[in-house]
């Protein structure tokens, strides 16, 4: 218990400083945007989407099916809403807790001393968990490992009792419930089946590979034959439901989600995929260099037979080979003894092995699993029952290693990643247990005192070193700048272009822009970065080149939806109207297949859909914008704030006079977000147009009330003030409102307007001149400058700014006959003028 305890108590201390970590790289998507966690989504949900609450059955889901994961993420979510602390502090407890029963596993393989230890420790310290630990999407493959060893525990004490207790079976409908659950934390879960057929087959009952067809031929072993078919049916059925509740469909990938799988080389795809399992060793072996994402060209192809990372391919098998050689080869000398086999001349009684000499007396010898007393009857059973051997060791720790790997390995499907260091978790257990095993071999097998000291000392210091790498990676898991910036060297083109993100939201723009820059250099094609540097410059008021980017990102990625939306915007913006409604159109044209986020896609479709909708509306079509707004209605996907769209949807029946329409359009709007200002604005406006002055002025204040700096609040009151000749209070809003938003000409020019209603010619002059110098080619500001100007006696500036009017809209006919007035005047009072 002590080892268990020690080892819990390391996995927890190395993982303390995570706790005050931020969401990281995927935790956005699978927490901060994931519906399925709000408590207002049905909890059943979870069961039919995905893991990033994508519909399982979509096309462009990414068929993770985690349930229980998810359903743990919710139970965060209602404990601590968005904070991070609680997410880490589960993962960190999760950890620990797999670490204490991996040791308790090691001890029965191990016996209970040192070298369980050292093997706990190990699990504890490896550096490849840092990102399933640290990265809070990885609760995934620990939750999964939890119940996978518990189903393995299960399955060895059903080995331990069968023959002998009526307990056996109920530890098998453990094995299977905890293997089932293992599968709905991950997928490779259901892989704990395989391993128990293992343990079962080459640990328990001892057969070596040319002694199973013999067993099977002479129905020896009944029972082991009853549970291998019982596990492989468990598995079978498993794996069927999941891939029926999937759609029966293979998820699909971006070519830079998996290069080699898209690869048009068959040699490319066989070398590079032969390859890959030698790279995922050597980070454990060796896990000097991490990083957040392998994706993209952060493993290049192999393409050739020439390439030297053969040799590594090569070397790797052969090594394997030899391992699973030495754990199933025949024993040297071998007979049978009353129905019991001999292994030099000592025997194998109830499945478990004799050591050598030297290893009998250095190894550990620890109780039976089987019950020594059954309903007040003693067992026959024998007391104790010996360890494992080496080789039996050996070929468990590498169905550990290999067989939960097997699904990432591209075999059966291909798999969205090129290398996932989470996905490693669980290998990382067989892999641990054959480092342990093999330097317990060497120091049973060595004489000296010097050697034997040098072997477990070289482990131990594996072990600080493997956690000394933990605690500096678990810095880099801080905060998604330190996490980007270590991922530079692995992975340049996504690391960068995810740093620069991170950087954009510290306002650092120029330094963000850097960076989109330096992916777009190592990665020219990247869809996501080209909009997202687009983003950058729109933000910036750099249109041009912005329009540029959106254009770059449409074309290497047609279905990118956002990229549509703010090019469109951009081209309303710039008076390209046309060409914005037809930007517009096509984006809510393009369907949500094969998309990997299909509500961000339904998201920016609606986004299109809206802004069509407002670009018919200030041209007057108001039909069409309401059927605009419909559509969008109907495609917008369940996160869509929808208030804005609601509110304009009252606007368009307020300007066809369907008051009522309009009134319950503006309610939708109020109750959908109780703060949203224009509603309260608008729906100010149509109480006050029934009649209904008291209940407007009170939706007014309330709109000040909810935001005090907003301009746009007070000009609409002041509007509704000068409507009730309340000349001196809507003065004093419009003055407000300009000064609040001076740089917003619709509020500048309104403040404008109500001034020269109230007879404040010279404040009204001040905001016209304002308003024409914020738009200098727009007909309307410059027209009404030339009006109160002309008002105000400045008849030369008057008709200046009449003929520059006329310039940019020369059929005005308002500027025309206010432009002859003004000649009449300026005639009679002998002043020059243009025509003369």
């Amino acid at each position: 218990m002590i080892a268990e305890l020690v080892s819990s108590a390391l996995g927890l201390a190395l993982y303390l400083n995570t706790l005050s970590a931020d969401f990281c790289y995927d935790d956005s998507r699978a927490i901060k945007t994931n519906q399925d966690l709000l408590p207002e989504t049905p909890w059943t949900h979870i069961f039919y989407n995905d893991f990033w609450g994508t519909l399982l059955t979509h096309s462009g889901s990414h068929k993770s099916y985690r349930p229980l994961c998810t359903l743990s993420f919710r139970l965060n979510h209602a404990i601590g809403g968005l904070n991070p602390w609680s997410y880490h502090l589960a993962n960190v407890l999760l950890h620990a807790a797999v670490t204490g029963v991996f040791t308790s596993f090691s001890k029965i393989l191990l016996g209970d001393g040192y070298w369980t230890f050292m093997a706990g420790l190990m699990f504890a310290s490896h550096p490849i968990h840092t990102e399933a630990v640290a990265g809070i999407v990885g609760r995934a493959d620990v939750g999964a490992s939890l119940f996978f060893l518990l189903s393995l525990l299960c399955y060895m004490k059903h080995c331990s009792t069968r023959g002998y207790s009526a307990r056996t079976w109920g530890w098998f409908l453990g094995t299977g419930l905890c293997a089932g659950c293992s599968m709905l934390w991950k997928e490779q879960g259901v892989t704990v089946l395989a391993v128990s057929a293992v343990y079962d087959v080459f640990v328990f009952h001892r057969l070596k590979m040319k002694q199973i067809l013999p067993t099977i031929y002479k129905r020896k072993h009944l029972s082991l034959f009853l549970s291998i078919s019982l596990l492989t049916f468990w598995g079978t059925s498993l794996l069927g439901a999941r891939l029926y509740w999937m759609g029966n469909k293979p998820p699909s990938f971006s070519n830079s989600d998996n290069p080699a799988a898209d690869s048009d080389s068959l040699l490319a795809r066989t070398l590079t995929f032969f390859y890959l399992p030698t790279k995922n060793l050597w980070l454990l072996l060796c896990p000097d260099t991490l990083s957040f994402d392998w994706s993209m060209d952060a493993v290049p192809l192999l393409k050739t037979v020439c390439d030297w990372r053969n040799l590594h391919t090569v070397a790797f098998y052969v090594g394997l080979l030899l391992l699973a050689y030495y754990g199933l080869k025949s024993p040297s000398v071998e007979r049978e003894c009353n129905g019991k086999f001999v292994t030099n001349g000592k025997q194998n009684a109830n499945g478990h092995s004799c050591h050598s000499d030297v290893e009998y007396r250095n190894s550990e010898i620890k109780p039976s699993f089987a019950s020594k007393v059954e309903n007040g009857i003693k067992n026959n059973a024998s007391q104790r029952t010996q360890l494992p051997s080496t080789e039996n060791i050996v070929v468990l720790s590498l169905s550990l290693l290999i067989i939960p790997f097997v699904p990432a390995t591209n075999l059966f499907f291909y798999v969205g990643f090129v290398i996932a260091e989470r996905v490693l978790y669980i290998p990382s257990m067989g892999f641990c247990l054959l480092i342990t095993v093999g330097a317990r071999a060497l120091y049973v097998k060595v004489q000296k005192r010097f050697l034997k000291s040098l072997i477990f000392y070289a482990t131990a210091t594996l072990i600080v070193f493997y956690g000394l790498k933990t605690a500096i990676r678990n810095g880099d898991w801080q905060n998604e700048e330190m996490l980007y910036r270590s991922g530079i060297k692995v992975n340049p083109a996504k690391a960068w272009g995810n740093l620069g993100n991170v950087l954009k939201s510290q306002s650092k723009i120029s330094e963000a822009e850097s960076a989109y820059r330096n992916a777009l250099y190592y990665r020219s094609n990247m869809a996501d970065m080209l909009y997202n540097l687009g983003l950058l410059l729109q933000e910036n008021s750099r249109f041009a080149e912005a329009l540029h980017y959106y254009k770059l990102a449409i074309g290497s990625r047609p279905t990118l939806a956002s990229a549509y939306l703010n090019t469109g915007i951009i081209l309303m913006n710039q008076g390209k109207t046309e060409e914005a409604r037809r930007t517009f159109l096509k984006c809510s044209e393009i369907p949500d297949e094969n998309l990997k986020d299909p509500h961000a896609h339904k998201s920016s479709v609606t986004s299109c859909l809206y802004n069509l909708g407002k670009l018919y509306h200030e041209q007057g079509h108001y039909k069409d914008a309401l059927s605009v707004y419909k559509e969008a209605i109907q495609k917008m996907p369940r996160q869509f704030a929808p208030q804005s769209l609601y509110n304009m949807m009252g606007e368009a029946y307020m300007r066809l006079s369907k008051l009522p329409e309009a009134e319950h359009w503006y309610m939708e709007s109020l109750r959908s977000k109780t703060d949203h200002i224009p509603a309260h604005l608008t729906y100010g406006k149509l109480l006050a147009l029934t009649g209904r002055k008291s209940e407007a002025e009170k939706f007014f204040l309330k709109a000040i009330e909810l935001d005090p700096t907003k301009g746009n609040c007070y000009m609409h009151y002041g509007q509704f003030l000068l409507e009730e000749a309340r000349l001196i209070e809507a003065a004093e809003m419009a003055k407000k409102a300009a000064e609040l938003d001076s740089t917003e000409f619709d509020v500048v020019f309104s403040a404008a307007h109500m001034l020269r209603q109230a007879s404040l010619n010279e404040a009204a002059e001040k905001y016209y001149d304002l308003a024409a110098r914020l738009r200098p080619n727009y007909p309307a500001a410059l027209m009404n400058l030339g009006a109160i100007l002309h008002l105000n006696g400045r008849l030369q500036k008057a008709e200046a700014n009449y003929l520059r009017a006329l310039q940019l809209k020369p059929d005005d006919v308002i500027t025309q006959s206010n432009l002859r007035k003004l000649w009449n005047i300026m005639e009679k009072q002998g002043l020059k003028t243009s025509k003369t």
